[in-house]
């Protein structure tokens, strides 16, 4: 129902960018969003393209890479780019749903404005494959919750109330969606620093929220990969565990301690 894809990719910065290339390469060769629908907004068949510093790389580094990223995208695909959040060249686009608003559809004219043309290529949208927004950000958690019911003007009413746009939760954005196949709204929401609002504070603000207006959550989905940091505020959360963290997962301290050179196995 959403009709897109994410992928994560870990790695060194020049193989990651040597990749990401050829992704986006690959992108435009097979999406053609004159004809391409879904549920989800879109401006580009390559929409957003973040970079996320996870170690031994600081977060200029990832705003020196995106930007280089750019103009290189720009260049060889004769592509329209946008830099967003730490990488925005202006305060007025660091907001990614600021860059995409209007979509694909509406790109063109978005372009004929001084305030929106794009930070590297033409100023008018590939024919098949629109625009890109590149940029630095902290790791984002894509977290949805479906509800036990059909009706799309639920979902959207709990959207309006949770996300921080509508005066909810402080970094979260959400939108309702209608998943045809399952027969429910949906609650997609982008927790954009899971340390201001996480997946539990997201998870019950939903539940409460669909609750008052006669609805319950039938399940949740994470979409990609998600921080272990997050999963163990959740964990405390729900579990009423004072004191949990990351660190008190055995796998965790297991890995730290390969990273050290601390760790030791017991041959009993």
């Amino acid at each position: 129902d959403h009709n897109r894809s994410g992928f994560t990719a870990g790695g060194e910065p020049d193989a990651l960018q040597g990749a990401r290339v050829r992704a986006l390469g690959v992108a435009l060769s097979r999406i053609d969003l004159r004809s391409q629908r879904g549920g989800h907004p879109r401006m580009g068949a390559a929409d957003v393209i973040p970079f996320i510093p996870i170690r031994g790389c600081s977060m200029d580094d990832a705003v020196r890479l995106s930007r280089a990223l750019g103009g290189e995208l720009a260049d060889r695909f004769g592509l329209p780019v946008y830099l967003y959040e730490r990488s925005a060249s202006a305060p007025h686009r660091a907001n990614l749903a600021d860059v995409r608003r209007g979509g694909f559809e509406g790109m063109a004219e978005k372009m004929r404005d001084p305030l929106w043309l794009p930070d590297f290529g033409p100023s008018s949208p590939h024919p098949s494959g629109g625009a890109s927004a590149v940029g630095a950000r902290m790791p984002l958690v894509a977290f949805n919750v479906n509800l036990d019911t059909d009706d799309l003007g639920v979902a959207q009413a709990v959207a309006r109330a949770v996300r921080e746009s509508g005066g909810g939760l402080p970094r979260l954005k959400a939108l309702g969606v209608m998943l045809h196949e399952q027969g429910c709204a949906q609650v997609s929401m982008n927790l954009t620093d899971y340390t201001v609002t996480g997946l539990a504070q997201a998870f019950e603000a939903v539940r409460s929220e669909a609750a008052r207006l006669g609805a319950g959550v039938a399940n949740s989905e994470i979409i990609g990969l998600v921080p272990l940091e997050a999963l163990a505020d959740a964990a405390a959360h729900f579990l009423r565990l004072p004191g949990f963290s990351k660190n008190s997962v055995l796998e965790s301290r297991m890995y730290e301690g390969e990273q050290d050179g601390t760790a030791e196995c017991d041959p009993r």
